[in-house]
């Protein structure tokens, strides 16, 4: 778009020739992102020279309203950003850039405009794979866009052994690879857009971060979660367990009191009685160290003369234990002798 105007520049060859100011201005390109804010551009610093507002409004609904949140490029105007609470879906949208430039102001309308057909939903997020049975590999992700219903997806892998990707589209937010190869690792990637239900877009979100599966990815997850992990597992861990032992080190060395408590050693007895059994040859009164008066005190110091006990025959067949002998018994020494007149039986005799 060019602005034809008086000449800018003093003198008269600039009076004579005029002026020629260029506004250079592809057209207005209004983006819903996410359903939570609306940008519309009109350009780029480089190209962009003149002062822009952008006024919009509604088609028999609102009416003209400026923008309140500009996008600067280094003071200069590049678009606008409109919240959510002054958007409104399927009402016809339109959009009025001004472009001032040499006290000459030039109106740029845009076409009419559907917003419902303008959303960009965010890029998908939690890409996970799963191993199902029979080599087969599920995908699943979930999305911020708050109406999952109205999207559709695309999904593209390939592995570290393929020049070039594989790409499907996909209506729901799974997705299964039916045959893999464990020898190989393969990398996706998932995107979204609003399907036909909800509006008429070809406007994709962004490509999702990758999720990588296979022999040579050491954990499933991203580029940037492999590399945190590599760190842990080569760095962090070695290091901490390192100090750790150190610690248990000193903490032993330190502290043998409580390592005692919680540990006691069994005591032996045996060591005890070593002097009884080697030096004493297991006599216990000179191993306690009784006095040897004491230990003869308790030895006997008495005898106790022998009794003879005879047994008596019945009375019937009562002979005189002599009389089958030539000789009648010895009385013992000492012995007493019981007068015959006066013994309940005869030829008997008792000695004490």
């Amino acid at each position: 778009l060019c602005l034809l105007g008086a000449p800018l520049g003093p003198g008269a060859a600039a009076r004579h020739r005029g002026a020629q100011q260029c506004l250079s201005l592809a057209g207005v390109e209004c983006v819903l992102f996410n359903e939570e804010y609306l940008t519309c551009t009109w350009g780029s610093r480089e190209t962009l020279t003149a002062n822009y507002s952008l006024y919009y409004w509604y088609e028999n609904r609102s009416p003209v309203v400026e923008c309140k949140h500009y996008l600067q490029d280094q003071g200069i105007s590049i678009g606008c950003r409109l919240n959510q609470s002054e958007i409104i879906q399927f009402q016809p949208f339109h959009v009025l850039v001004n472009a001032s430039l040499g006290g000459r102001t030039l109106e740029i309308p845009s076409e009419r405009m559907q917003l419902q057909d303008l959303v960009k939903p965010e890029a998908p997020v939690n890409l996970t794979i799963r191993n199902m049975s029979s080599n087969q590999l599920q995908l699943t992700w979930t999305s911020p866009y708050p109406k999952a219903q109205c999207l559709e997806h695309a999904v593209k892998y390939r592995s570290n052994k393929d020049t070039s990707w594989t790409e499907h589209q996909v209506k729901g937010d799974v997705f299964s690879l039916p045959s893999v190869d464990y020898e190989k690792y393969y990398t996706f990637y998932v995107r979204s857009k609003i399907n036909s239900y909800c509006g008429s877009t070809q406007l994709w979100s962004e490509w999702s971060v990758p999720v990588v599966w296979g022999s040579n990815s050491t954990s499933k997850g991203t580029a940037e979660e492999q590399l945190h992990w590599f760190w842990i597992h080569t760095v962090f861990i070695p290091i901490a367990s390192c100090l750790l032992l150190l610690v248990l080190v000193v903490l032993l060395v330190r502290m043998e009191r409580v390592w005692v408590i919680l540990m006691p050693r069994i005591p032996n007895p045996s060591k005890n009685f070593d002097e009884l059994f080697i030096t004493h040859n297991g006599n216990f009164q000179e191993w306690a160290g009784v006095p040897k008066d004491v230990v003869e005190s308790f030895k006997p110091n008495y005898s106790e003369n022998i009794c003879y006990v005879s047994e008596l025959p019945p009375k019937e067949s009562y002979e005189p234990l002599w009389e089958s002998s030539n000789h009648p018994p010895s009385v013992m020494p000492g012995a007493l002798a019981a007068p015959r007149e006066h013994s309940p039986y005869k030829n008997s005799y008792v000695g004490v």
